[in-house]
């Protein structure tokens, strides 16, 4: 606990966990589904539990992954990855992609190390590379607008400038962490970015790797032009997995999980995939920090998998579903979130993965947030970066307490020194994987939000109405 220091206390997730508690809203915070997992997981988890045979799967088992569960991955992956993948040795299963990210920034890095975070950036990153005595060194994104004519607010893309990448790498360089499609801003890397990093890995020296974190791979739901994929294969649409590239399978540590593709965060069920010298070290780990994840969940995975690959509700395959069903709700949300003045990506232009939109605070929003919220009783909140609420999460809680609709703001993905400078004022992130009656209801509480309104049950209401 030392070496995170003084970032402990409370976090913008309990916070705005209260507030969810404490207020009536669409919640579009956290990003986990509000349904069940498809029809077939269900009966795969049933069948697991109910079990019988000598092999029934309601005790330990192998630590380092249940033996069905690696051998699926292993079939998986050496299509992804172009390469035969040695189940036994270059596959290990966690409690979740929490914990493989975890144990592998616990194997790589030491005191001293520096590990390079693209920012913004899914806050679990900067503390687990920290317990693990590292030091982040973020390389910040650029948003590049669609227009600036006549101070238009518009939405725009991240990009990644390779200079900036070029400035961060040093002999001190442990592992870059890569999350494509990215969290909080939904941002595909490209083939082009991807190769720069690539570049990179090699310029920092032979001990760096990168640590992908793949979880949304499966949900890429506005594809990067097909000209661009050419050559890096299609076993997972408009998705280039890092450690296929030239020469990256020996720098590579791939992180994912099944939660996110099988509305089943609670499954908890992660993995890594690399060589085995980079995969051996956590297994060696893994019986320190628990026996073995869940043997019957992973057996129920195992049984999930191959059926995802079969015709699914109309559609060739489970996946080709989920990429359709995030699609429509997608823009159920932006139609929403644009109706209410926010600026959002352009999807026909802007390749999207995912279940998060970027969306970004438009000067009309700006001037609808009460100006006592951006005042002391109100910015001083510990669970900010710095102890400061800036403009991001003023808007955020106004909304929750007065509007009826609950987002996450933007400065706790960025470094506290960034968010100090207000490098997040300007956006929130929004969920989309919840039920569409959720999305309506949000949608209408939108409505709300540049008007002296409020959402009360179903309705809005004048707010100052007796």
């Amino acid at each position: 606990m030392l070496r995170l220091g003084t970032m402990t206390g409370p976090t913008v997730w309990s916070e705005f966990g209260r507030l969810s508690q404490e207020y009536d809203v669409a919640n579009l915070g956290q990003g986990f589904p509000d349904w069940l997992p498809p029809d077939f997981a269900v009966e795969a988890l049933v069948s697991a539990t109910i079990d019988s045979t000598k092999q029934s799967p309601h005790q330990y088992t192998r630590t380092a992954g249940h033996p069905n569960l690696v051998k699926q991955l292993a079939r998986r992956y050496s299509k992804h990855m172009h390469r035969t993948i040695d189940p036994m040795n270059e596959v290990s299963v966690t409690v979740g992609a929490s914990q493989a990210l975890y144990l592998s920034l616990q194997t790589l890095v030491k005191p001293g190390d520096e590990v390079i975070l693209f920012e913004p950036f899914f806050d679990l990153y900067q503390n687990q590379i920290k317990l693990a005595g590292g030091t982040p060194v973020y390389v910040p994104l650029t948003f590049v607008p669609y227009s600036e004519e006549n101070e238009e607010v518009t939405g725009g893309e991240w990009i990644l400038e390779p200079e900036k990448l070029e400035q961060a790498i040093s002999p001190k360089t442990r592992a870059i962490i890569l999350n494509s499609p990215h969290n909080p801003t939904g941002k595909v890397f490209n083939v082009s970015e991807m190769q720069h990093i690539a570049d990179s890995v090699i310029a920092a020296g032979p001990q760096c790797v990168v640590i992908s974190d793949e979880v949304y791979k499966y949900i890429v739901h506005s594809s990067p032009p097909k000209d661009e994929l050419l050559g890096v294969g299609n076993s997972c649409p408009g998705h280039v997995h890092f450690a296929s590239l030239p020469g990256m399978w020996d720098r590579t540590i791939t992180v994912s999980s099944a939660g996110k593709t099988f509305s089943a965060t609670g499954w908890q069920v992660g993995w890594c995939i690399g060589p085995s010298n980079l995969i051996s070290p956590i297994h060696q780990l893994l019986p320190y920090v628990q026996f073995c994840a869940s043997t019957v969940i992973q057996e129920a995975l195992a049984r999930t998998l191959p059926k995802a690959d079969e015709p699914y509700e109309g559609y060739d395959s489970y996946y080709e579903y989920l990429n359709s069903k995030y699609r429509r709700k997608r823009d159920l949300l932006g139609k929403g979130l644009k109706e209410a003045g926010f600026a959002i990506p352009d999807y026909d232009r802007t390749p999207g993965g995912g279940f998060f939109i970027f969306a970004r605070i438009t000067p009309e929003l700006r001037r609808a947030l009460p100006a006592e919220r951006m005042g002391p009783e109100y910015t001083k909140n510990p669970a900010a970066p710095g102890g400061e609420a800036r403009l991001d999460w003023a808007l955020c809680q106004w909304m929750a307490e007065e509007k009826g609709v609950l987002c996450i703001p933007s400065s706790p993905f960025f470094s506290r020194e960034k968010a100090m400078e207000g490098a997040s004022d300007e956006f929130i992130r929004v969920a989309f994987c919840k039920t569409d009656e959720t999305i309506e209801s949000a949608a209408k509480a939108l409505m709300g939000v540049r008007s002296n309104k409020a959402l009360i049950g179903s309705a809005l209401v004048e707010a100052n109405a007796e």
